[in-house]
């Protein structure tokens, strides 16, 4: 061997002797920092490994709670999750009550009827709807002087088939919609089923379309909240609004579906569709007819309010047109209404309301305390 090729041989000896002790140093380091992290995961108790340490509890992210309003339906206080009478305005339609009209169609769906005395003892109604409405509504006929008073608290669309022209320029003047023969075009049509005058309907649908103002409608009675109770005792079965034979209605308490079911004598006031009408709530509001017809509901009178199976006995207020009548009992606090459907009887001063009083509830027995009584033992 040369001289060169020991150099060389020696130099690479060198070599694999550095990068053999480099290799224990890296060991070492790492053989620390692994008794490191062992010491650590130990927590310095020394008495749980890494390997059966529990995990730690799962994060919990609070829950999110989220409020759906619900509006009330203006005319009846109930909840209304469509919301469609948010939208819409009120639609009054005014109704024939002779024989010849009846079935009508509509009354079982309106939200609100005012019954009204006109010439002769008939009567005849309003029918306010917003909540819901048939197809067709009818028969529709003219209007009074006192109509303008019924329909100014509402707005929204009125629909009646003409009237006396001072009549019917006094219903010009409401802040209403006002849809007749003249102006409705499609949205009246004549029934082929029935004869003239009493064939006279409309479409709800196309009378709506109208428009109208407010919307919604503003509310016209106070209702109980849930939880409360109708304030009072008296308790009623079934009562007689004693108005000319044949619109005389007899109203029956029905506990079963907690309305008064309408009937004239024993006979059922049924829509077309054969529904008896039944509202919640039905409210005798006493007015002044200075000629038998024609009533003067500008003022205060006396009135009775039905609901819940039960009588209270009131007053009524309307100080113009535009407000709404006013119902209170007592000190003046105003009578709530049961949530739903109402009818208003404006019958006349001085009519007779014939009323058959639900029996007493079953008395209350307590029954009485037993004593015994243990003769004290003789001493012997």
């Amino acid at each position: 061997m040369t001289s060169r090729q020991a150099r060389r041989a020696h130099e690479a000896r060198r070599r694999r002797s550095r990068r053999r002790w480099t290799t224990i140093a890296l060991a070492g380091v790492v053989g620390v920092a692994i008794a490191a992290v062992g010491l650590s995961s130990c927590g310095g108790g020394g008495e749980e490994s890494a390997s059966t340490k529990k995990k730690d509890a799962p994060t919990t992210l609070p829950t999110t709670t989220t409020t759906v309003f619900v509006p009330t339906a203006p005319f009846t206080g109930l909840p209304d999750p469509s919301g469609v009478t948010q939208t819409r305005a009120s639609l009054a339609v005014k109704i024939e009550n002779t024989p010849d009209a009846r079935p009508q169609s509509g009354l079982d769906q309106a939200d609100v009827v005012y019954e009204e005395v006109v010439e002769g003892g008939i009567t005849r109604f309003w029918a306010v709807f917003n909540t819901v409405a048939p197809d067709t509504v009818g028969p529709i006929r003219s209007v009074r002087l006192m109509d303008p008073e019924i329909v100014s608290p509402l707005g929204g669309v009125i629909a009646f088939s003409g009237g006396a022209p001072a009549n019917v320029a006094l219903i010009r003047d409401t802040p209403t919609v006002q849809v007749d023969e003249n102006n409705a075009g499609d949205a009246f049509f004549r029934a082929t089923d029935r004869y003239a005058p009493h064939n006279l309907y409309g479409y709800s649908a196309k009378l709506w379309e109208r428009g109208g103002e407010p919307v919604p409608p503003r509310p016209l009675f106070t209702y109980l909240k849930e939880g409360e109770a109708f304030p009072s005792t008296e308790g009623i079965n079934q009562f007689r609004v004693g108005l000319d034979s044949g619109y005389d209605p007899t109203y029956t308490w029905d506990p079963a579906t907690r309305t008064w079911r309408r009937s004239y004598g024993t006979v059922p006031f049924n829509d077309v569709n054969g529904n008896q009408v039944a509202p919640q709530n039905v409210i005798v509001q006493f007015v002044y007819y200075p000629t038998g017809a024609e009533g003067q509901l500008i003022g205060t009178g006396e009135a009775w309010v039905f609901s819940d199976g039960k009588l209270v006995r009131g007053t009524w207020s309307k100080p113009d047109a535009v407000t709404p009548t006013s119902f209170n009992f007592g000190l003046g606090a105003t009578v709530p209404l049961t949530p739903g459907k109402t009818w208003v009887e404006l019958a006349p001063t001085g009519t007779a309301v014939d009323l058959v009083a639900a029996p007493p509830p079953p008395p209350t027995t307590i029954p009485p305390a037993t004593t015994t009584t243990t003769k004290p033992k003789k001493k012997k």
